[in-house]
């Protein structure tokens, strides 16, 4: 609860400017979740103070804002040093060099849709920006894949806030049900991409 009103005190004072700031360290920094933060700017404009279009474009410059300095980060600094760099300095961000290595195998497994999903999944939208430098992802399709993931999620976050935010159960229960969609979405689709390579293995055999 006082993560929300820090939230909440932020965009009183800033306006479009603290949200686009909040979900730029969501990205960066995993412990202020977006699901705090577009909910209680949706709130915000179901009482008028704000726009709720002004807080969906905020929210989303913020966070495509972050995703590109990860991407660049991981594309312009050496491999190793980037390691080295989580190593040390990571524990201040909650990520760590094996989450780096297990994301950069997870994505050079499953290629560039995962960026997509990624970013609407805790943590993970985190980690994904820096996988896909490191991969050198061409900049134009990460940036297709990630404004667009980036949209429907902070869109379906700021509307949630905007309609049920005196309903919090109701909010949270929706909020929930919304994540294991998507998780089993994404699950669905490495199960399939599992299953494609053992066939096609099969039949290089034969």
């Amino acid at each position: 609860m006082e993560l929300e009103q820090w939230v909440l005190s932020i965009m009183e004072k800033l306006g479009y400017a603290g949200i686009a700031f909040l979900m730029f360290l969501d990205n960066i920094f995993p412990p202020i979740p977006s699901e705090i933060i577009m909910p209680s700017a949706g709130y915000t404009a179901s009482k008028g103070e704000l726009q709720l279009m002004g807080v969906i474009i905020a929210g989303s410059t913020g966070s495509i804002l972050a995703a590109m300095l990860l991407y660049w980060i991981g594309r312009k600094v050496p491999q190793q040093r980037l390691f080295k760099l989580v190593e040390r300095y990571g524990k201040y961000l909650r990520i760590q060099a094996p989450d780096l290595e297990k994301a950069l195998l997870w994505f050079n497994k499953h290629g560039h849709r995962i960026v997509f999903f990624g970013r609407m999944i805790p943590a993970v939208r985190s980690l994904i920006s820096i996988p896909a430098g490191m991969s050198r992802m061409p900049f134009s399709k990460f940036m297709l894949y990630s404004t667009a993931g980036t949209l429907i999620w902070t869109s379906f976050l700021a509307y949630l806030g905007f309609y049920f935010s005196q309903n919090q159960a109701l909010m949270h229960l929706i909020m929930q049900r919304i994540s294991t969609i998507i998780l089993m979405i994404v699950f669905g689709y490495v199960l399939w991409w599992a299953v494609k390579k053992f066939y096609l293995s099969r039949s290089r055999h034969h």
